[in-house]
């Protein structure tokens, strides 16, 4: 990747899928389970929140080691409204073009501040797959993001990659004809 793209206006775009995903759950999906095996619905959403707050943190200075993935439960109906202030406050933190090209301490290591925003917008891409899943589908993701979050996927985490201590399972086989989504999740390790 010699030339990494501002993938600032995507990670904005996964933010909106994630907002109306967010918004069709109700208190009693919390407890459904969802393609990440470890986790509820509930641990899902507080995971997506919490890592949306770790990218802002990273994006103001911070170490992603320093921060914690996680926040503490908002009430069963405030999970829209803690979205929405983790939203806020990344999207303020990366406004800054020059955040773009300065060393950035990601969760994976340090790397550009661009390659960063790529990263998440494959995880916000991917979990938005695993809360449409978790509601039993019926949810149109974007097409556009799953590319792009696919194509990082490809590039940052290859077949080989996937050792103990990596939180992604061995790359699944996707059928000739599965969907962009469905090749995202097998690549991901999860069960379209």
């Amino acid at each position: 990747m010699s030339t990494v793209q501002d993938a600032r206006p995507q990670y904005r775009t996964a933010l909106a899928q994630l907002e109306r995903l967010f918004a069709a759950v109700n208190p009693a999906d919390l407890d459904r389970p969802t393609p990440c095996d470890e986790y509820t619905l509930r641990q899902l959403l507080n995971h997506v929140v919490g890592g949306i707050h770790r990218f802002a943190f990273i994006g103001e200075g911070g170490r992603a080691a320093d921060i914690l993935p996680g926040i503490e439960d908002p009430s069963d109906d405030g999970w829209p409204a803690a979205l929405a202030r983790a939203a806020a406050r990344a999207t303020a933190a990366w406004a800054d073009d020059a955040k773009l090209g300065r060393p950035t301490f990601a969760p994976w290591g340090e790397v550009p501040g661009a390659m960063a925003v790529g990263g998440y917008v494959m995880e916000a891409v991917v979990h938005s797959w695993d809360i449409a899943v978790a509601l039993d589908g019926g949810f149109a993701l974007d097409d556009e993001l799953a590319h792009t979050a696919l194509a990082v996927a490809e590039l940052v985490l290859p077949p080989e990659s996937r050792v103990d201590g990596v939180p992604f399972g061995a790359v699944l086989p996707a059928a000739e004809d599965a969907d962009v989504h469905a090749r995202l999740a097998a690549w991901m390790g999860r069960k379209a």
